[in-house]
């Protein structure tokens, strides 16, 4: 006759084993139906025939979504945000068909703190990645490309612009002209600076010159690491211009000279696969 502890561990037994049984239906119903619902296709990047993600980077560089839309209900031209991007490459990570991401690259750049996020990422993945860059690399764009473990570019790209800039228009001739007057009403006395209807004080511009070489620093820092540079070599790169794919190669801004035929023979390489085994998602 069982003790009343042999029932209980019985019970206990059998109860282990219907959740177990239960778990395991509740996995194999949620994979059939997520495949049968077409949810799978939805949230993967590859079609099972293509193993490597291209996400580009194209246009302005923008903080958020829409940020270049007037208002006029125009079609705004190409930009790239960092949301989108992100949420592109994890896509990318997650999907267990792809083995590498291509970052096509045609930007002048846009602003730092996107650009920035964009090359953490990229550098972060656990993915191999390349960014090719085509027309334009340059500035942000250029800062997004140094988070990939290789940048190829065309010789006749347009690669660097290591720089900030905080340029703008000053409108106060045209203002006086149409008789229009600036009225100033700021509680603190930087707090309109930069406003394109008054004059830039002295003061004023010295506020913005401090800002611009604490960016431009960390613009140099982040290139040097990203590329495993003595950073006293990219500084004296840091004057603002651009330079041919070529020269850009002769300075290590960038790894190789190519298309994305140099791009598929790379991820080949290092994924130790034939070369027409590496299919871009396109």
């Amino acid at each position: 006759m069982k003790t009343l502890q042999q029932e209980i561990r019985t019970i206990a037994l059998w109860s282990a084993a219907g959740t177990l049984v239960f778990a395991s239906g509740l996995w194999v119903f949620g994979n059939w139906h997520d495949e049968w619902s077409g949810y799978n296709a939805i949230n993967a990047v590859s079609d099972g025939s293509c193993n490597i993600a291209v996400i580009p980077i194209v246009g302005d560089i923008i903080p958020y979504r829409g940020a270049n839309e007037d208002g006029s209900g125009a079609t705004p031209p190409p930009s790239t945000n960092p949301d989108d991007v992100l949420a592109a490459l994890r896509m990318a990570e997650n999907d267990p068909n792809i083995h590498g991401v291509l970052v096509p690259i045609d930007s002048a750049g846009g602003v730092p703190v996107a650009s920035e996020i964009i090359a953490n990422e990229i550098k972060g993945l656990s993915l191999p990645t390349v960014a090719l860059i085509r027309e334009t690399g340059a500035s942000g764009a250029y800062l997004a490309a140094t988070g990939a473990d290789t940048i190829i570019a065309s010789a006749f790209s347009d690669v660097g612009s290591i720089g900030i800039t905080m340029s703008y228009l000053d409108n106060t001739a045209k203002n006086i002209k149409d008789g229009l007057r600036y009225v100033p009403l700021a509680s603190a006395q930087f707090k309109d600076y930069g406003n394109p209807d008054k004059s830039l004080t002295q003061a004023e511009r010295a506020l913005i010159e401090r800002d611009l070489k604490i960016f431009h620093e960390q613009f140099v820092k982040e290139v040097a690491e990203n590329r495993n540079l003595p950073i006293e070599q990219v500084a004296k790169l840091a004057d603002g211009s651009s330079m041919a794919g070529t020269l850009a190669l002769q300075n290590k801004l960038i790894d190789a000279l190519g298309d994305q035929e140099a791009a598929r023979m790379w991820f080949a390489e290092n994924l130790g696969i034939p070369t027409e085994e590496v299919v871009f998602c396109e």
